[in-house]
């Protein structure tokens, strides 16, 4: 059963059971006790928190359906979802060209990459330029770009990340190019690094870190070509280092895992996206 052909059709369902009716759906309205068996999710860890989130919600919906998840980033999500390891694969990145064939991508939402420091740190802004050199290790010390007299501890992204091929093609360079200290994998991994190191940086998801910045995480987000890092920003088009978050299949899908696609795109669960500081899917 082709995906596209059964997400239309539970569009056409979903819009015959709202009527002509402002406002949003009530989820409970789509309730099936008969919808059963389960699915596999593996990817992004920036989708995961809110993948787990949707799941719970869905269960709820269906008592008899379960999903599973789980993370190793972009790429792994990618290629599970080819190999069939997996029903449906988490990618904070679109899929490339050379990985469209066989393959189908659905957006749920809408994040940005951006660079951290410690809230301490006196450094609020840097260059596109600063920021290269930083990672290229041709700026070494935080006083070069106006900061304390103090090493800078460099933390890139693991191999497969998402944010790793953003900004490498956001600098027109290699990840080899890059030149760093630490590696982080998960974005609680590196902002946990960037929290408790005073010379830290690195990049992460802007809706992942606003939500920690927020909750007084001692992070700092710097702005970038003069756009603060922000999910008003990034919902609004002016940030300039933003990226969609997309759920990965081939064409040919269970029902389940079409039913669950569809609800991962509806108004139902923007609050949930909300939640987790990322930008709703607008229909």
């Amino acid at each position: 059963m082709r995906l596209a052909m059964m997400l239309t059709s539970l569009a056409l369902l979903s819009f015959s059971a709202s009527g002509c009716g402002q406002g949003q759906a009530n989820p409970a309205a789509a309730s099936d006790d008969r919808l059963s068996g389960s699915i596999q999710l593996a990817g992004s860890s920036t989708i995961a928190p809110l993948a787990i989130e949707l799941a719970k919600r869905f269960e709820e919906l269906h008592p008899q359906a379960r999903v599973d998840v789980q993370t190793g980033g972009s790429s792994r999500g990618i290629a599970d979802a080819r190999t069939g390891a997996v029903d449906l694969g988490m990618s904070s990145r679109s899929l490339k060209e050379s990985e469209k064939e066989g393959l189908e991508q659905w957006a749920i939402a809408l994040d940005g990459v951006c660079f951290l420091v410690h809230r301490e740190n006196p450094v609020r802004e840097l260059s596109r330029e600063q920021l290269m050199g930083i990672y290229c290790g041709e700026i070494t010390r935080w006083n070069e770009v106006g900061g304390n007299d103090a090493e800078i501890i460099c933390i890139n992204r693991a191999d497969g990340r998402s944010e790793l091929e953003l900004v490498t093609k956001f600098w027109g360079i290699q990840p080899m190019d890059i030149e760093a200290d630490l590696i982080a994998g998960e974005n609680q991994q590196g902002i946990k690094m960037v929290a408790t190191d005073l010379n830290a940086i690195t990049y992460m998801s802007v809706g992942a870190s606003e939500f920690e910045a927020n909750a007084g995480t001692s992070i700092a987000l710097l702005p970038l070509d003069g756009v603060a890092a922000s999910v008003e920003n990034v919902a609004n088009g002016s940030y300039p280092l933003s990226r969609p978050l997309i759920f990965v299949t081939r064409p040919s899908v269970s029902k389940l895992a079409a039913t669950f696609i569809s609800f991962a795109r509806s108004k139902d669960v923007h609050d949930l996206v909300e939640e987790f500081s990322y930008v709703p899917i607008q229909d």
